[in-house]
């Protein structure tokens, strides 16, 4: 299991010009190849009358499936050149269809890969992506004196928590990254002399959006 990767959280779209030719890249996180197949569909039912319509998709956290297609370009120049940008990007579970509508001059081989390339760069960029890190709960149940203490743990490492609880003590639920986790436990148990009770909770990824935590099953 991987600590941590990238992925789409939210597709876009991206449009380029190379020679009088359109190329619209369109983004989509996809969870598995059946996914990735009827986005696919989807895209060329959308632009039925494009010249191509060039696929490429990437998904696991390895990289375990991978597929690509040139839809009629010249073999080599758009649907591997795709794929190339995706891996080399290292973003997981996202498929990339790029539309081409002709413009009426060629433009070669080293001129398609570029522009195939540039395509899904732009549609990228133009996506949001995060980083999906892995993770454990931690709750915590301490008295008063010890939650000074915690806090300011938590916020040296800029950990939030998730939730709190103030009765006649304290009980705070934090989501703490994989390499974290002992280090931090250690120092809480340190900082209170071990009266703070600590209970491993659900393993999880979670990611940070426009300021927003997300939790994702693992």
């Amino acid at each position: 299991m991987l600590t941590e990767y990238r992925t789409v959280y939210s597709g876009n779209q991206a449009e380029i010009i190379e020679k009088k030719s359109r190329f619209i890249a369109s983004v989509q996180p996809v969870e598995s190849e059946e996914e990735a197949l009827a986005f696919i569909e989807k895209i060329k039912k959308q632009y039925w009358n494009a010249t191509h319509n060039c696929f490429a998709y990437a998904i696991g956290e390895r990289f375990q499936i991978q597929r690509c297609s040139d839809d009629g370009e010249p073999q080599g120049t758009a649907g591997k050149p795709m794929l190339d940008v995706i891996l080399g990007e290292q973003v997981h579970n996202v498929a990339v269809v790029v539309t081409r509508y002709f413009g009426g001059t060629l433009l070669g081989t080293g001129g398609l890969v570029r522009a195939y390339s540039k395509a899904v760069q732009e549609g990228l960029a133009s996506s949001k992506i995060i980083t999906k890190m892995h993770g454990r709960k931690l709750i915590i149940d301490t008295d008063y004196t010890g939650i000074g203490k915690i806090q300011y743990i938590l916020g040296q490492r800029g950990l939030t928590a998730l939730k709190s609880e103030y009765t006649d003590k304290v009980l705070i639920e934090i989501l703490l990254p994989e390499d974290m986790e002992e280090e931090v436990i250690g120092e809480i148990v340190e900082s209170t002399n071990g009266q703070a009770g600590i209970q491993k909770g659900e393993e999880c990824y979670f990611a940070k959006a426009d300021g927003e935590l997300l939790l994702f099953a693992t």
